[in-house]
């Protein structure tokens, strides 16, 4: 059984992270150590910063000194595959992998949390999407998480909008393996609003809306631009994956059509409460405890 905290950080406290290329925004220490606080484990996470070269031997050097645990972020997360003994199958099916694991053979299992961590946001609003239609814009690999995340959750169709065609066809080859019915369009495509229309959830996978302090006009941009949007209908529901700024414009502009929102708060929480759950065998995770220390960090 792990030792309670009875104070501060020593000599047996054990450590956890987030290791990525830059990592100082984060709030997935934040987060974190609000939950280990609670459950009163003698644990410490911290962000890591790594450079793609490094990232061999610090983790191999991690896994030395008996680290307990990691995330892994931008641009880790496809390498990370290469180095892991074992690899569950979501991080097989997917190619990428978020969090690692102290494995029996002295190295780490490499898993990835970001699919369950997406479908626990959704179940939570317990919104049947069973049959319905839904919008992913972006290729990328939260695309990818988001689409395998969805695919789970029995949706009608899923429909990609890419910027390119080149990139839509590389994503709709690479997964082609799924239950739902997948199809896709290029954002130029003039039907593009009717599928708008029709959609009973759209989710932004881009980093278009996120709060940039080198491009303050960054955080005012909208994914395909904003006159497509007064297509939306009420009772949808749009999913930000951006969480800054809180909100972003486009979560913004939905309120006026009514539309249920979410922003990329709930799937880091949630991801990171799986983490956290694999990491010290314990079910009962508080949620609720992550999602408000992220949420007061953001308004500092």
């Amino acid at each position: 059984m792990e030792q309670l905290i009875k104070g501060p950080i020593n000599g047996e406290t054990s450590l956890v992270g987030v290791l990525g290329c830059p990592v100082k925004h984060s709030l997935s220490p934040i987060i974190q150590n609000a939950a280990l606080k609670e459950l009163g484990l003698n644990w410490c996470y911290l962000a890591i910063p790594c450079k793609p070269q490094n990232f061999e031997l610090v983790i191999k050097a991690l896994r030395t000194i008996n680290c307990k645990g990691l995330n892994i972020t931008i641009p880790h997360k496809n390498i990370a595959l290469d180095v892991c003994d074992e690899l569950s199958s979501i991080a097989k099916q997917i190619g990428a992998v978020n969090t690692l694991i102290p494995s029996k053979r002295k190295n780490w299992f490499g898993t990835n949390t970001d699919i369950e961590g997406f479908r626990s946001s959704l179940l939570e609003r317990k919104i049947n999407y069973e049959g319905k239609n839904a919008i992913i814009i972006g290729t990328g690999g939260s695309a990818k998480a988001v689409l395998h995340g969805l695919d789970t959750l029995k949706f009608g169709k899923i429909t990609i909008v890419s910027r390119t065609k080149n990139s839509l066809k590389k994503f709709l080859i690479n997964n082609n393996n799924l239950c739902t019915e997948i199809d896709g369009l290029i954002q130029e495509d003039l039907t593009l609003e009717e599928y708008i229309k029709a959609a009973n959830l759209i989710v932004n996978a881009t980093p278009i809306g996120m709060e940039n302090k080198a491009n303050s006009k960054s955080s005012s941009e909208i994914p395909l631009g904003k006159s497509i949007w007064e297509n939306l209908q009420p009772g949808s529901t749009l999913y930000d994956l951006i969480y800054t700024p809180k909100p972003t414009k486009w979560l913004q502009l939905s309120r006026k059509y009514s539309c249920h929102q979410i922003d990329g708060l709930e799937m880091l929480v949630q991801q990171g409460a799986s983490s956290l759950r694999l990491w010290s065998g314990i079910e009962e995770i508080p949620i609720d405890i992550m999602r408000k220390a992220g949420q007061k960090a953001l308004l500092n």
